[in-house]
């Protein structure tokens, strides 16, 4: 008898020994996370993209209320290329950077202009867009030519744009002081500027004609440029692999065709020569 218990102790305890031995195997065995933003949205197969969604012929949204423009195509094609769905979400502009470092979005096309400011903030990828940026005035206004003549005048700017830190920062300076409004969008800016509210306002050509066309404002672009712009895709900070794809994959466009045709289709011209 006594022998039996001691041969069911032992079996006990070995058994015991044996489930402590699997429990330690199983907890050893955690699936692979992700170790970079690129692996966490292919695994995911989704890329959020952030956008201001009211800027044509950029990024706005049409009468079927679906994401359009040359951003969004861009957007689009760059995450077919990486295997994944793009996932729009708009946001006032100012508040684009701000959602990008707190994740709220992977991307951000929308016209985001390179700036040093800017790359202390966040990264970007090679241009994929250069704008040429002019001064706007309404038809009948005639007194305006240039930046030279925004002295003691009222001009309107898209607020934590790159157009508003210009006039703020280099240009008031330069030319002597100024009112500057700064406004939610482009479409808002315009408004004000037809309605005679501002006097003038900075914007790139390719955004002008389709807003004009749109809401039939009556303004004008006059001058010469006032400076150039490059735009790119903008992403978190130290997201290098990220980056680096998506290069590859703007690179590609640009070698297969796929980028000119995207160009033509929003600004009716074949991209300038690199």
């Amino acid at each position: 008898m006594k022998k039996s218990n001691w041969l069911v102790s032992l079996i006990a305890l070995s058994s015991l020994a044996l489930a402590a031995c699997g429990g330690n195997d199983n907890a050893n065995q955690t699936e692979e996370q992700p170790s970079n933003a690129l692996e966490q949205i292919q695994e995911e197969g989704t890329m959020t993209v952030g956008i201001m969604g009211t800027y044509a012929p950029y990024n706005f949204m049409d009468k079927n209320k679906e994401y359009v423009g040359f951003d969004v195509d861009i957007a689009k094609e760059l995450a077919e290329r990486l295997d994944v769905e793009a996932e729009f979400v708009a946001q006032d502009f100012s508040g684009l950077i701000p959602g990008l470092q707190k994740d709220k979005f992977d991307i951000l096309v929308s016209q985001v202009t390179i700036t040093e400011d800017r790359q202390k903030q966040i990264d970007f990828t090679e241009p994929y867009i250069t704008n040429e940026v002019k001064v706007i005035v309404t038809e009948s206004n005639n007194d305006i030519q240039s930046v030279e003549d925004f002295k003691g005048r009222t001009i309107g700017a898209v607020m934590g744009t790159n157009d508003e830190a210009f006039l703020r920062n280099v240009l008031m300076p330069e030319v002597g002081k100024f009112k500057l409004n700064t406004y939610d969008d482009v479409i808002t800016t315009l408004k004000d500027l037809d309605a005679g509210r501002i006097d003038a306002t900075i914007n790139n050509v390719y955004a002008l004609k389709p807003i004009v066309e749109e809401n039939g404002y009556k303004v004008k672009a006059v001058g010469e440029p006032v400076k150039s712009d490059q735009a790119a895709v903008a992403v978190k900070k130290g997201n290098t692999e990220l980056v680096e794809a998506l290069n590859a994959a703007l690179n590609e466009m640009k070698q297969d065709g796929t980028y000119e045709e995207i160009f033509v289709k929003w600004f009716d011209e074949a991209p300038p020569t690199e």
